[in-house]
Order: structure tokens, then sequence, then C-alpha cells
């Protein structure tokens, strides 16, 4: 990202929620975002995975100016390249844990029969199969939300966004998800951006970005509860 900004408007007002915003994430990396509520840490991620556009400044992937493109590659690149997970899972709760799992690889076109086998792999690899044939209502928070991260990773992207994963789970089902994101940083290959308030879980990643005034801060350990990390989550 190379200075980056975004306001929106409300009441005739503009408010200005991220500016002048530059960082690099490399391949393979955990970085932290963190920050009191209301900075723009969720629009950052958003932006980020090119759910929203910057006001102005530039966002690049993997070398590209990834806004230059129109909206049917853009589509395809955030379907294919990025995986999301939010703290609030948004599954469809009319269909099936592995019917969730399966959706992104439908609307990718790949064969129903691969699409399934991926799913049902990634879902088993999570613990969940079992429950793969459940409606996601019957189904427990944490498994919830293992769902979601199973939707999120099916295609194999190679980045990972993730805005508060543990915000509503308990302290050892929280855990259970965190480790399987490093596991999936780590054996895998795949780039993290987690946005979070978790102390434990920000001090597990390589580094953390905090904002502050609409900037970008990179953060030692130690200013970490300056930042607002530390309360618990799910509180």
């Amino acid at each position: 990202m190379s200075g980056l900004a975004k306001s929106f408007v409300a009441d005739g007002h503009e408010l200005e929620v991220l500016r002048g915003l530059s960082f690099t994430i490399h391949p393979g990396e955990a970085v932290g975002v963190v920050g009191a509520s209301g900075v723009g840490k969720t629009t950052l991620l958003h932006i980020l995975g090119t759910l929203e556009q910057p006001t102005a400044g530039e966002v690049r992937h993997f070398g590209e100016d990834v806004f230059a493109w129109d909206d049917t590659r853009l589509s395809r690149f955030r379907n294919r390249r990025i995986g999301f997970v939010f703290q609030f899972h948004h599954l469809l709760p009319e269909f099936t844990a592995v019917e969730n799992v399966m959706m992104p690889g439908l609307i990718a076109g790949l064969p129903r029969a691969e699409i399934r086998r991926r799913a049902e792999a990634v879902l088993a690899a999570m613990g969940l199969a079992g429950r793969m044939d459940h409606r996601v209502g019957r189904l427990s928070g944490g498994e919830q939300q293992r769902v979601a991260l199973a939707r999120a990773v099916v295609l194999e992207p190679p980045l990972l966004l993730a805005d508060e994963p543990t915000g509503n789970l308990d302290e050892r089902t929280g855990r259970q998800v965190e480790d399987l994101l490093f596991a999936l940083n780590r054996d895998r290959g795949v780039t993290l951006v987690v946005v979070t308030h978790n102390l434990s879980f920000a001090r597990r990643m390589d580094r953390c970005l905090g904002l502050t005034e609409g900037r970008a801060v990179e953060l030692a350990p130690g200013e970490l509860a300056a930042f607002g990390v530390g309360r618990a989550e799910g509180a």
C-alpha cells in the first residue's frame, strides 16, 4: 500500500478514516493490525481485500495495481487469491457445512465433484469430518468459525484476511482457531493479515501494525497495550 487514504461522507461532512498509509506485507508473513475501536482497522482490511476502493493511493498485490482492473477481473482475483474470515462468519444457514465451504469453488466455476472433494478434505483437516453434512445452525460457535475458515482456504489462496476471527469465541476455542490459522501460515505459506484485540494472539504474529489518527506504525511487543490490545475478546 502506498499513500493510502479513505474518506466517507456522513450528514454532509467528510470523515477521513485513513490517510497516507504506506507499508508492505511480504509473502508468508503473519501480520496483526491493532488499534482502538473506530480507527479504521476493518476499513483497511476491506481495502486490502479489494472489497472497498480507497479514496486515494495505491494497492498492489503481487506487483499489480489491482484497482486499475475492471470489476470482472477484480472479482475473479478476489475469489481465487484472497480468503476472508470475519468475526461474524456470514455462513448461509440454509446450507450444510460442506455446502458452505463449496461456495467459493462453485462461484469460480470448478466442477461440483472436485470442489466437494476439496471441501470435505479441508473440513476433515479441521476436525469436522463428522459434522460436514449438518446445517450450520446445528453447529457450535467454534465449529461455525472453523467452517468459515475452511471456506476461506478451500481454493488455497495465498492471502488470508481475518477480522477478529476469535472475537466471539471462548478462550479454548479461540486458541484452536488461532492454531489453525498459524498452521496454514507455517505449513502452506499462507500470508496472514489479522485484526485482533487479543494480546496473546497479537504476540504470536511476526509483527503488528498499529492504527492511530488514520496512520499505521510498526509496534514493538511492549507497545501493544497502548493500542487497545489486551481486553478479553468475547466479553
